[in-house]
């Protein structure tokens, strides 16, 4: 059984940047040294099963240290690329053994320079039945609540994926002239199929990571319990979408009151809306009492505008009443990674849990949970991105120079 926030341990993954380049030195002397071909090979191959071996256990351990990172999308995102590229080569490595005559370098770099690209065009039925559903949910979001701009967020992202993968379907397969043209129409490719790459790999990471956290319980052990806002109705009452939230949080303090006799102290956090008669906390604390909740149980966060200042307020609540332990958040199923992920920069160790939804509402929601992750890790997107980029482009010179 997984369970979160346990180890104090951050796993780290740089020393498969060592491995690379000892590999890659250890490649250079067999070949200078005239090692046979196919035995280079699957000493690469081992090399390359190691990845999502070391990905896998890497985002394991993430779940255990801090489910709520960049690290777990990508750790878990691009561990099922690398059993591709690990798959590709060892068929290569059996057409190498059928056919002796075959160049085992050059065609080597050749299938890893266009692993991206055949990545992608093995899984886009998959991203055309991914975008297809997530338009179906888009459509009966709008009939149901408006033809917003939010509300099309999947329609855009369904429209991209597929315009995506029809470029690079047409594209590759369109394409004559000299070898110099063919290289740089390869380049090309392989730059937009790393790009491609890159976001397909951090979308499958993110929808199983909201998933698991979204799914995931936390232990009975909790003294604070948060409770997000999002928005109250005309009479200031909370709307259905909180009440989930609420609710949620009611149950899992009953059953922590049941299972360890422990009691916790919520903490409903949200403030003030522009069109909002009270604050969210003030509606939410009501609500609670009128379920049982005494009052003094009951700490009210009534500054938070946002999803960071309900953690980075609710933190100063619980430092402010004299009290240590361990902190819960509830909010919507859909919500619960960027959440947690923001209660970490307020340098906050809170385990989060989630109210369901409705079928049509949590796809766009997700989409716009993928925006706000992608947004607001920039600097470690750019690293990686250009490393993508660069090794590619690298790898694709090299297929039209051996």
């Amino acid at each position: 059984m997984i369970r979160f926030d346990t180890r104090d341990k951050k796993p780290k993954l740089y020393h498969l940047l060592a491995e690379a380049a000892a590999v890659g030195v250890s490649i250079g002397v067999m070949l200078l040294f005239r090692v046979d071909a196919v035995l280079i090979s699957l000493f690469l191959n081992a090399f390359l099963l190691s990845l999502p071996i070391q990905l896998l256990i890497a985002f394991r351990a993430q779940l255990g240290y801090n489910p709520y990172s960049y690290n777990t999308i990508f750790y878990f995102g691009f561990s099922v690329y690398s059993v591709f590229v690990w798959i590709t080569h060892c068929v290569l490595i059996a057409r190498m053994i059928r056919y002796p005559e075959m160049s085992p370098l050059a065609n080597t770099v050749f299938t890893l320079s266009a692993s991206a690209k055949s990545y992608i065009v093995l899984t886009t039925p998959f991203l055309l039945l991914f975008s297809a559903a997530l338009c179906v949910s888009n459509v009966a979001l709008i009939r149901r609540e408006g033809r917003r701009p939010v509300n099309m967020l999947g329609i855009l992202l369904s429209f991209l994926l597929t315009a995506g993968a029809v470029f690079l379907f047409v594209f590759d397969f369109s394409v004559s002239g000299s070898e110099f043209e063919i290289m740089v129409h390869d380049l090309i490719t392989n730059l937009f199929a790393s790009v491609f790459l890159y976001f397909e790999c951090m979308l499958a990471g993110t929808i199983v990571a909201e998933a698991i956290a979204a799914r995931y319980r936390p232990e009975y052990d909790k003294e604070f319990l948060i409770i997000l806002g999002c928005g109250l109705r005309k009479d200031g009452t909370p709307t259905p979408l909180l009440c989930g939230r609420l609710d949620q949080a009611l149950d899992f303090a009953r059953k922590q009151e049941e299972a360890t006799g422990k009691k916790l102290y919520f903490i409903p956090s949200g403030g003030r809306g522009e069109n909002e008669i009270i604050a969210e906390s003030e509606s939410m604390k009501r609500y609670l009492m009128e379920k049982g909740v005494p009052e003094d149980r009951i700490l009210p966060e009534d500054r938070s505008r946002n999803t960071s200042e309900n953690m980075a307020f609710s933190k100063e609540k619980i430092l402010e009443c004299g009290k240590t332990g361990k902190i819960a958040f509830a909010t919507t199923n859909y919500h619960v990674f960027r959440s947690g992920l923001l209660a970490r920069r307020a340098k906050m160790r809170a385990v989060g849990f989630g109210a369901k939804t409705k079928w049509y509402f949590w796809p766009n929601a997700s989409v716009r949970e993928f925006a706000g992750l992608l947004a607001s890790h920039k600097g470690k997107q750019a690293a990686v991105l250009g490393t993508m980029i660069a090794f590619y482009l690298v790898l694709t010179i090299l297929s039209y120079r051996l």
